[in-house]
C-alpha cells in the first residue's frame, strides 16, 4: 500500500480518552459525601442513597441539555434540598454555597494526559494520518485543557467543541470538515457519545475501554456485520490496531 491510500482522518474524543477526566468527578463526588455524612449523621441516610440521587438528578439534565458546566454543583445543590426536606433538616445558605464552590472546583483540576497520548498523536502524525479533535462541554472549560496539552500543534483547526454529543452534532462535523467516512475513524471511551453515533455514522470506531466508567457512557449498541470496531485499553495499541486493520 501506499501513503496515498492508507492515510486516514482520525478523531478523538478528549476526556478520558487522551486526558484524565472522571477520576476528578469521583474525588470531588467523594467530598460532597463527606460533606452530606457530617450535616445528616443524625439522620438515618445511607452513603449509597444519598450517591444515586446525585447521579440521577446530575444524568438527568445532561440528557435533557447537554454538557453545561453548572448541572454537576447543581446536583449537589438539588440532592442536598432533596434529602433536608424528606427529613425535615433546615436548608442553610451557607452550606448550599460551600457545595456550589466544591462542584464547580472540579474544573479547576489539573489537566492530566493518559498514558502513551503525546507519543501516540506525534506516531499517528508521522505516518500521515490525518488528526481531529471532538470534545462534548463548554467551550472556554474545554478550551483551557485544549490549551494546556498544546493539543493544537497535532489538532489544528480540526478541534471541535460542542455543548451535546450525538449522531447529529457528529453528522454536522463530517459535514463540515467534508470527511470521507471510508477513511474516517472515531477514538474515545463512551459507547454512548462516541461509538454508536460512529457507528451509526458509518465509520471505523476504537473504543478505549476504561475500568471505571461514567453511567451516562454505558449503553448498549448494535453492531452491523460490516462495521469495523475494535476494543483497545492503552491509546499505545492504536497504531498498531490501524496498521492491522489498513494491511488486512
Amino acid at each position: 500500500m501506499t501513503q496515498q491510500t492508507t492515510q486516514q482522518n482520525i478523531i478523538f474524543d478528549l476526556d478520558d480518552t487522551l486526558i484524565y477526566c472522571n477520576k476528578y468527578f469521583y474525588l470531588i463526588i467523594e467530598q460532597f459525601l463527606d460533606l452530606m455524612e457530617t450535616w445528616f449523621h443524625t439522620y438515618d441516610i445511607r452513603t449509597e442513597h444519598i450517591k444515586k440521587k446525585q447521579i440521577d438528578i446530575d444524568l438527568e439534565r445532561v440528557n435533557r441539555d447537554g454538557f453545561v458546566s453548572e448541572h454537576f454543583p447543581e446536583s449537589f445543590v438539588d440532592t442536598y434540598r432533596y434529602f433536608s426536606v424528606l427529613h425535615g433538616r433546615p436548608v442553610h445558605p451557607k452550606e448550599e454555597e460551600q457545595l456550589m464552590q466544591l462542584g464547580r472546583s472540579v474544573y479547576e483540576q489539573p489537566v492530566e494526559p493518559y498514558p502513551g497520548m503525546f507519543e501516540t498523536l506525534s506516531h499517528l502524525r508521522e505516518e500521515g494520518h490525518t488528526l481531529s479533535l471532538y470534545t462534548g462541554g463548554e467551550i472556554l472549560i474545554q478550551q483551557r485543557k485544549i490549551d494546556e496539552m498544546k493539543l493544537k500543534e497535532f489538532f489544528h483547526d480540526r478541534i471541535y467543541i460542542r455543548q451535546h454529543k450525538n449522531r447529529e452534532a457528529l453528522e454536522s462535523i463530517l459535514y463540515e470538515g467534508q470527511f470521507d467516512r471510508q477513511k474516517t475513524w472515531m477514538i474515545g471511551n463512551s459507547l454512548r457519545t462516541d461509538v454508536t453515533p460512529a457507528l451509526e455514522a458509518g465509520l471505523s470506531v476504537i473504543y478505549l475501554k476504561q475500568q471505571n466508567e461514567w453511567k451516562y457512557n454505558m449503553v448498549d449498541y448494535t453492531l452491523d456485520p460490516d462495521a469495523t470496531l475494535y476494543t483497545i485499553t492503552s491509546l499505545n495499541e492504536i497504531p498498531e490496531v490501524l496498521n492491522q486493520h489498513l494491511l488486512s
